[in-house]
């Protein structure tokens, strides 16, 4: 053989040897990244049942320093949370030392502050839990606990974006009103035995009220962000015009995803992968109301989405909004992760694990079973949704590894 022969020989040997040897640690990297999302998936499901404990292994802090200490770009609370109990059980029987009228919005709530100073947000109950909400999907009162499911579904899912909430009773008379400020006391009246009130926000109204039994009421308690992150708002490219007969483009573009590529933040960074994981777990709790989102200010949209406001989530199990999905069928693409944990959930998976989730919560049952039936079927629409995808544009364009490595965490 020549010598011209031997190097031509020599460099397709070469060339050969180099794609084989990528492509093994392509496939190398990806098997090592789908076991680490199983190992992951397992320490969840070993970790589900939080039982509220005041007991604390870091004794010389306080459970809202640690939450506090918790909050980083990517997620609320880590995934290893020991004293998560601790902090839950804090929300719900630390005393409360002052009561005021919610932050601005449209609906009723209560800002508390608990002993040793941490601000929570309290959503009252209005509903029964069999009640079923008719009309638009984002029709009806606030759910208080749609705050709290919500919550244990941002821990089943993974993502570790949703402020901690928890179920609690107060004694309106006792607990509220000694400590509640002239303007939230304003709204506080009496019907028949119960005492009530309707607080200030911009659907609040005095022939509405919320209404304890007697004086005991159950609601949500959110935990308030630290100060240190202060929060940004954006307009959700997919948010809904609520005028009826008004479309937003969205709804009758289907390119309209190529679009929102174009601009900034979906042009790079997590934020567009944020948004289809949004809409795959609002769409597990039926919430079509995100019209506005959070993320911590000056972030360049490398941090997260962080999910606030759940509350117009579980309020027709018989409701499947499939507009919810668009992000996800309009873009076509998901996180390996994402996939791969809504994968481990099939086969009554979800339910059972949501279930246990939320069966040490001071006012379980937080969801009716026909709440729980409908997660399980919403999640085979979703991955029917993504096989609709893979089977148009193949896997290696819907599947994108995207695990978070972000050089400013």
């Amino acid at each position: 053989m020549k010598l011209k022969q031997r190097v031509v020989l020599l460099a397709i040997l070469l060339v050969i040897f180099i794609f084989t040897k990528v492509f093994l640690i392509d496939n190398l990297d990806t098997s090592a990244a789908n076991r680490e999302d199983q190992r992951a998936f397992q320490r969840m499901l070993s970790g589900l049942r939080v039982a509220l404990d005041p007991r604390l292994e870091h004794t010389l802090q306080s459970p809202w320093e640690i939450a506090a200490q918790w909050v980083v770009p990517r997620e609320v609370y880590p995934e290893d949370t020991p004293e998560l109990g601790a902090v839950m059980h804090a929300m719900a029987t630390k005393k409360i030392i002052k009561a005021d009228v919610g932050y601005k919005g449209t609906q009723l709530k209560a800002l508390l502050v608990l002993e040793g100073g941490q601000k929570v947000v309290f959503k009252p109950k209005r509903y029964a839990r069999d009640y079923i909400v008719e009309g638009e999907p984002y029709a009806g009162y606030d759910r208080h606990n749609a705050e709290v499911a919500a919550f244990h579904l941002d821990r089943i899912l993974g993502f570790r974006r949703a402020p901690l909430v928890v179920g609690r009773f107060v004694n309106l008379r006792t607990e509220i009103k000694p400590v509640a400020t002239e303007q939230l006391l304003g709204t506080f009246m009496t019907v028949g035995n119960n005492t009530c009130f309707y607080g200030k926000c911009y659907y609040c109204r005095e022939t509405e009220p919320a209404c304890a039994e007697g004086d005991i009421m159950e609601g949500s308690v959110t935990l308030w962000l630290p100060d240190v992150w202060p929060l940004q708002k954006h307009r959700h490219p997919w948010g809904r015009t609520y005028r009826e007969g008004k479309l937003a483009r969205w709804e009758y573009d289907e390119s309209y995803c190529d679009a929102v590529k174009k601009t900034s933040p979906y042009d790079s960074g997590p934020r567009l992968l944020d948004i289809i994981d949004t809409a795959i777990f609002d769409y597990l709790i039926g919430n079509a109301d995100r019209h506005h989102y959070e993320s911590f200010q000056d972030d360049e949209g490398a941090s997260m989405l962080i999910l606030l406001d759940n509350a117009k989530s579980f309020g027709n199990p018989a409701l499947d909004e499939r507009s919810i999905l668009a992000p996800l069928y309009q873009c076509c693409i998901i996180r390996v992760s994402t996939w791969n944990r809504l994968n481990y959930l099939k086969n009554g998976v979800l339910k059972s694990a949501l279930k246990t989730a939320m069966s040490h919560d001071p006012i379980s049952p937080v969801l009716s079973d026909p709440h729980l039936d409908a997660l399980d079927q919403r999640l085979l629409s979703i991955l029917a949704t993504v096989k609709q995808c893979t089977d148009q544009f193949g896997p290696d364009v819907v599947l994108v590894e995207d695990r978070m490595t972000l050089s400013h965490l």
